[in-house]
C-alpha cells in the first residue's frame, strides 16, 4: 500500500468517525422548542424554591402597622428595620441559641457519618457472616417504629439523657435511609478485589476503611453529612421532648417556642425596660420571619461546598446509557 493510500484510508477513518458523532450528536440533541420548555420549567421550580425566604424576609422587614393593615404581603405599605433591632437588642440569647445549634449540628453530624458509614461499609461486604440479619435490623425501622413514647421512654427514663446536649445528638445519628445509601454505594463502588489485596497484605478492617475506602468514598460521604446537617440544624422536636434548661435551646426550639408563645420574649425584658414598655416595643409579627430568615441563611450558605458530591451521591445505583 503506497503513502497516498494510506493517508486516503486514514481520511476515510476520520470522516467516518466524524460521521458517527454528528449522527450520535444529533440523537441525543434536544430540539429548541423542548429545551424551552425545560428552561421554562426549571425557572419556575427555582421560583417556587425561592420565593418563600423572599416572601419571609419581606415581612420580617415591614413595619407592624403595614401587617396590621394589609397583613402578610411582599411588598408592604411601610419598611421598618425593627424586628432585626429586637434581636440585636436580645443578641445574647440569640448568640447562645445559635452556639447551641452549631454545637449540636456539627457534632451530630460528625459522629453520624462515621456511625452511618461504618454500619454501611460492614453490610455492603458479602463476607459478613450477619450481613442478612443485620440488613433486616436496618430496614425494619424504615417501615415500622417503636412511637414517640417508646423512644422518650428509652432516652429520657432508660438512658437519662434529657436536659444533656446528648437528647439532641443521638437520637439523630443513624437512619435506615442513610445506612441504605452508605451500603449500596460502597457495594457498587469498592470492588471486592481491593478489599482482599489489601487483607493479603495483612491490613486490618479499620486500616482498609480509613485509608481505603474513605478517600474515594467523598460523594456518599458528602451526601449523609448534608442530610444530617439538614436534620439537625432544623430539629426542633427533640428540645422539645427532652430540654427544660433555657441554655439549651437552639434557634429552632426558640422559634417554635415564640411562634406557639410570644410571651415567652415579652416576660424575659433584657434590655432595662418595664415589662410593660418591653410589651409594646416589641414587632411580634416580624420577629417570627426575621428569626426564620437567620436560621435559614447559615444553612444555605453551607449547600454550595457540598453540590457537587451530593449530586454524585444521588446517583448510586443509576445505570449508565
Amino acid at each position: 500500500m503506497t503513502i497516498s493510500e494510506k493517508r486516503a484510508e486514514k481520511r476515510a477513518e476520520k470522516r467516518i468517525e466524524r460521521e458517527e458523532a454528528e449522527a450520535g450528536f444529533r440523537l441525543n440533541q434536544i430540539k429548541p422548542v423542548t429545551n424551552a420548555v425545560f428552561n421554562v420549567m426549571f425557572v419556575l421550580l427555582s421560583f417556587i424554591c425561592i420565593f418563600p425566604f423572599i416572601f419571609v424576609l419581606m415581612i420580617s422587614i415591614s413595619s407592624e402597622e403595614s401587617i396590621r393593615n394589609i397583613g402578610y404581603a411582599l411588598i408592604p405599605q411601610s419598611f421598618s428595620s425593627a424586628a432585626y433591632e429586637f434581636l440585636w437588642n436580645e443578641r445574647d440569647m440569640i448568640i447562645q441559641s445559635l452556639l447551641v445549634s452549631i454545637e449540636v449540628t456539627v457534632l451530630g453530624t460528625v459522629i453520624g457519618v462515621l456511625l452511618t458509614t461504618m454500619m454501611g461499609y460492614v453490610l455492603s461486604r458479602p463476607q459478613y457472616r450477619l450481613r442478612g440479619f443485620m440488613q433486616w435490623v436496618v430496614f425494619i425501622p424504615m417501615i415500622f417504629t417503636g412511637g414517640m413514647v417508646a423512644n422518650y421512654v428509652v432516652i429520657a427514663n432508660i438512658l437519662g439523657l434529657s436536659d444533656t446536649i446528648w437528647c439532641l445528638v443521638l437520637p439523630l445519628a443513624v437512619s435506615s435511609w442513610n445506612v441504605t445509601i452508605s451500603k449500596t454505594f460502597f457495594r457498587q463502588t469498592i470492588p471486592d478485589s481491593i478489599i482482599e489485596s489489601a487483607k493479603i497484605d495483612g491490613a486490618s478492617q479499620l486500616t482498609i476503611f480509613a485509608r481505603i475506602v474513605v478517600p474515594i468514598s467523598k460523594p456518599v460521604f458528602a451526601t449523609v453529612a448534608l442530610f444530617l446537617t439538614f436534620g439537625y440544624w432544623n430539629d426542633w422536636l427533640q428540645a422539645a421532648l427532652y430540654i427544660t434548661k433555657d441554655n439549651l435551646r437552639g434557634l429552632q426550639p426558640l422559634l417554635n417556642t415564640m411562634m406557639g408563645q410570644l410571651d415567652y420574649l415579652a416576660n424575659n425584658p433584657t434590655a432595662g425596660l418595664s415589662l410593660q414598655q418591653y410589651r409594646n416595643q416589641m414587632p411580634s409579627e416580624s420577629v417570627r420571619m426575621a428569626i426564620a430568615a437567620i436560621i435559614v441563611v447559615p444553612i444555605a450558605c453551607a449547600y454550595p461546598f457540598f453540590q457537587k458530591y451530593f449530586i454524585s451521591g444521588l446517583t448510586v445505583g443509576a445505570v449508565k446509557g
